[in-house]
């Protein structure tokens, strides 16, 4: 089971992902991740990488592609993996195809969290972490019993700069203008199902579960 899992920032990807590896038994593979292990194992493509992270650039696609090429012909993908995070652009997206057409290991389904940008707002916005401990509350979903401070140890709750309105509305407009391609680049091919995200974490497996287990 080969599949690209596509959301934006807050639609609780990461929480889906982990359910869908304890029920399959893939390992989920993000381009952060696989980067930063290729560079702390020394291949010839974390070299490559390397050297461009260094001077602050953008790692090239060709080298990000053959970072992805090299984790993939591990055993543990022979079941099947979850792509997160990746392909970015069209660019990468046709680059991975072409690369995965070559591996026999084609694409089965492009999963995509559908949440309104309002909803997600509310998720990250409302988002308050402990200074001193670092739990993690919601001013509406999961608030703290004594208003600004931490139920564990006292501490001060703050707003992190990532879970301000700002910052959240400049990651979704990347998000779209990222994603919005790639849709219409898999749509073309049959291959994306939208998932509603605004449902409870179970529903949105089950429905998960029932796309990629239709027979």
């Amino acid at each position: 089971m080969r599949i690209i899992f596509l959301g934006p920032p807050g639609a609780g990807k990461g929480t889906q992902a982990k359910m869908l590896i304890d029920r399959y038994g893939i390992p989920q593979i993000s381009t952060g991740d696989i980067l930063r292990a290729a560079v702390k194992e020394g291949t010839p493509m974390g070299k490559k990488a390397k050297e461009y992270m260094d001077a602050g650039k953008l790692v090239p696609d060709e080298v990000v592609i053959g970072i992805m090429q090299d984790r993939l012909k591990e055993p543990d993908c022979s079941k099947g993996f979850i792509l997160d995070g990746f392909p970015r652009t069209v660019a990468q997206a046709e680059a991975l195809e072409n690369m995965l057409k070559e591996m026999n290991m084609p694409i089965d389904k492009v999963l995509a969290l559908d949440v309104p940008d309002e909803v997600l707002l509310e998720r990250l916005t409302g988002r308050r972490t402990c200074k001193a401990c670092g739990q993690m509350y919601h001013v509406k979903f999961d608030p703290p019993k004594s208003g600004g401070k931490c139920d564990k140890c006292g501490g001060e709750l703050f707003q992190r700069d990532d879970d301000k309105e700002e910052t959240i509305k400049n990651r979704l407009s990347v998000y779209h203008a990222q994603t919005a391609p790639l849709l219409d680049f898999y749509g073309k091919k049959d291959m994306v199902v939208k998932i509603d995200g605004t449902k409870a974490p179970d529903e949105i497996f089950k429905s998960l579960i029932n796309v990629l287990e239709r027979k």
